[in-house]
């Protein structure tokens, strides 16, 4: 794919070097001639512009790019980014960072954001994550908030122990994806059983996230 990387950060780096690992090309597009730094992700192009101007984005080629990352540390900012790459340059696909949980309701189609990624509220479900047991942490929200990812531990005491993925009476618009165990990921099939200690990953829709926590048997 060809990735264009709005901000040239700490963040923005760290997107492309993994981008270009796996064999994509990346262009960054910094307004800080201080941060422009070819040496740091030497397999990218690197764009002293303004990504917030139009003219800047047309004489960048926008349009032949297949997604565009607003990773800027202003939200305003990503927000002008996302707009612009979606409604004058059609991109098919347009990231945003939110910097300030606050704005993340701003962050959805109506700006060009086809997917929000809250560095803040990921951090804080992942420490759900860690400790929760027996309870539904949400890790990441797809497509403006049509899904969820969230995850379920097990606990010891759990009324699904030795029982077949099967007997999961699981809502419509949910489906449990893996099951984390030991190191492993295994992905379900129906005579599978659950064990004390299963990390469940699903993806429902928020409106059954209840249901689903019910099917678990809290």
């Amino acid at each position: 794919m060809r990735v264009a990387i709005a901000g040239a950060g700490a963040v923005g780096r760290s997107i492309a070097l993994e981008l270009v690992e796996n064999k994509h090309r990346v262009m960054l597009i910094e307004r800080d001639l201080n941060q422009i730094e070819p040496e740091a992700v030497e397999e990218a192009e690197w764009v002293h512009a303004d990504a917030c101007e139009l003219t800047s984005l047309e004489e960048t080629g926008l349009e032949r790019c297949d997604v565009v990352i607003a990773a800027t540390g202003d939200d305003k900012v990503n927000l002008v980014v996302s707009l612009l790459a979606k409604t004058e340059f059609a991109v098919p696909r347009v990231v945003a960072r939110v910097n300030d949980p606050r704005n993340e309701w701003l962050f959805n189609s109506n700006w060009g954001v086809d997917v929000a990624v809250s560095t803040p509220r990921l951090l804080a479900a992942l420490v759900e994550e860690a400790v929760a047991v027996g309870d539904l942490v949400r890790l990441m929200t797809f497509r403006q908030g049509e899904a969820n990812l969230v995850e379920v531990t097990l606990p010891g005491d759990t009324p699904l122990a030795g029982k077949a993925v099967r007997t999961l009476k699981l809502p419509r618009d949910s489906a449990l994806v893996a099951i984390l165990r030991g190191g492993r990921v295994i992905a379900p099939q129906a005579d599978d059983g659950l064990e004390p200690g299963d990390e469940l990953l699903f993806v429902a829709t928020a409106a059954v996230e209840e249901q689903v926590r019910g099917a678990l048997g809290y």
